[in-house]
């Protein structure tokens, strides 16, 4: 540790030389590189934390440079995966921390081993099912994690300690695909979530270095109204997760599946058996019927139908609406 890098964080009576030392050794993850993951996993390279896994499956893209603040435009035009660009930018940051970018769909057949070696696992991501699952495997490998989530001008962060309520009891029923607002239809301020991940960080420095002022309770916050509230969430006894030890999302099979991208008029499908394709034959092939862009990370098609495709068989379909045209231009072009 370069000698009086952190002075001022070891200066604060709550931390000290000795917490510095323990965030110095920690290792997080990060789960989803958006406007809560960058915000996050930026405070946290800069605190001096250890080592920090960045997990998430997507490119950068324009749209996303307001709120996602480690990402640059040269990032957008060159379609960087989130995971590298996030990285590579930290890397400038802080020489000194371990960054292990991971680009990747999170799902049952590789949560806990993203997870499983981790001190703390933090929430960046944008849909509940994502979230559901990190609660199952957090709570089956006795992991911390800390939720947090923002839309419009709200947000909100919870702690989630192992012994604790867990996600299903502050959220019992897990929302229908549709039921919700999403940031597409919403729209989301790049303050709130600042202010969200930045509590959410603040967190995740107390957990990590044994403060006794962790919080226990429910944050939500409006910018918009300027209200703070919190909530002490109550453990339920038969919760299905914390309660009954269910693990719904961790225990479903693997089929391909397609989900619509919060923001984007897109589709991914991740195929149930991930391959190892060889980009360069495909990128040849489809150079006869439109634009074909390959880089080491990703292969770019515009043509008749746009596409991004991932070495894993991970595709992210463009200009679509439902998972079932999705499927047909992933059967067409690539094979399902």
């Amino acid at each position: 540790m370069s000698a009086g890098r952190y002075s001022r964080q070891e200066r604060f009576a709550g931390l000290g030389a000795a917490g510095q030392e323990k965030l110095s050794r920690a290792r997080v993850a990060v789960v989803g590189l958006g406007a809560l993951g960058t915000v996050v996993a930026g405070s946290l390279c800069r605190a001096g934390v250890g080592f920090l896994r960045l997990i998430d499956r997507d490119y950068v893209e324009l749209s996303n440079l307001p709120r996602q603040t480690l990402f640059t435009e040269d990032d957008a035009r060159e379609e960087t995966p989130k995971a590298v660009a996030a990285a590579r930018r930290l890397a400038a940051v802080n020489s000194g921390a371990a960054l292990e970018p991971v680009v990747a769909d999170v799902n049952a057949g590789n949560i806990e081993r993203l997870i499983g070696d981790v001190d703390l696992a933090l929430d960046g991501s944008d849909n509940f099912e994502i979230r559901y699952l990190l609660n199952e495997a957090c709570h089956k490998l006795a992991r911390p994690w800390i939720y947090s989530g923002a839309l419009g001008a709200e947000g909100g962060t919870m702690n989630i300690l192992p012994g604790g309520p867990c996600l299903r009891c502050l959220a019992p029923v897990v929302p229908a695909p549709g039921s919700y607002p999403t940031c597409a239809t919403s729209g989301v301020l790049n303050m709130v979530t600042g202010v969200v991940a930045l509590y959410e960080a603040v967190e995740a420095v107390k957990i990590l270095t044994g403060s006794p002022a962790v919080s226990r309770s429910y944050l939500s916050v409006d910018l918009w109204r300027g209200t703070e509230r919190r909530a002490r969430i109550e453990r339920n006894p038969d919760c299905p997760v914390c309660g009954r030890g269910e693990y719904e999302f961790l225990t479903r099979g693997r089929d391909t599946y397609g989900v619509s991208l919060c923001g984007q008029e897109a589709v991914q499908i991740v195929p149930g058996t991930p391959a190892e394709l060889d980009l360069p034959a495909l990128a040849a092939e489809l150079s006869h019927v439109g634009a074909v862009k390959l880089t080491p990370f990703m292969l770019s098609f515009d043509g008749p139908v746009s596409f991004r495709l991932f070495p894993d068989g991970r595709a992210m379909i463009r200009k679509v609406t439902t998972v079932a045209a999705a499927k047909s231009v992933y059967a067409e072009y690539i094979g399902l």
